[in-house]
């Protein structure tokens, strides 16, 4: 970064950690003794999708290697495209899975990165929910390198914002949490929170 930079504002990029991921179980460990959020074994990576033969060849080798993974007891990974236009790839896995889930996620995302597409992806997330039925992804911003919790509730278009920040406190030396609250964008219909 130079001295031009500085002096107008600009900072250098966060470069993506897709290691932080593997920091889900421990996370998952600390949720559920504080608040009852347990995994619900589902989990997804979102990406803009891009025309051309060789995003297509990628996402077709990113989706038949997981597919391939013969411990796997739930359905087989599969594509989804939400209203806004953006693909995710979903993967399902059984609740007591979490680390293979992360797994999953994690070797799309590197899949993606490898063959050229780091900039497509956008997102991955895990789901969890509490006894009472409470919705709660911890989504991971690809181009930022942290998480933050995301908590829909019942009714349509609403999210419970105090239970986001109890939640960002308590994973804080877990995870990497996003410190700009203005980025904890809601993923309305992200189709790795939902049964």
């Amino acid at each position: 970064m130079g001295l031009l930079d500085i002096l107008l504002g600009r900072t250098k990029p966060v470069a993506p950690d897709l290691d932080q991921l593997f920091a889900l179980p421990s996370a998952a460990v600390t949720l559920e003794a504080a608040t009852g959020f347990t995994p619900t074994g589902q989990g997804a990576v979102c990406f803009a999708t891009v025309e051309g033969a060789a995003f297509e060849q990628t996402h077709r080798e990113v989706q038949a290697l997981l597919d391939a993974d013969a411990d796997r007891t739930g359905p087989p990974v599969e594509l989804a495209r939400d209203d806004y236009g953006y693909s995710w790839l979903v993967s399902r896995r059984a609740p007591d899975e979490l680390s293979l889930l992360v797994n999953d996620l994690h070797a799309v995302n590197s899949s993606m990165e490898v063959n050229g597409f780091g900039p497509q992806l956008l997102c991955s997330l895990a789901g969890f929910r509490d006894e009472t039925g409470r919705t709660l992804g911890l989504v991971y911003l690809y181009k930022r390198g942290t998480f933050y919790p995301l908590c829909i509730r019942s009714d349509p278009g609403k999210r419970d914002n105090a239970l986001e920040i109890q939640i960002a406190a308590l994973l804080g030396t877990d995870l990497r949490i996003e410190p700009d609250k203005s980025r904890w964008f809601p993923i309305w219909g992200a189709p790795g929170l939902a049964d």
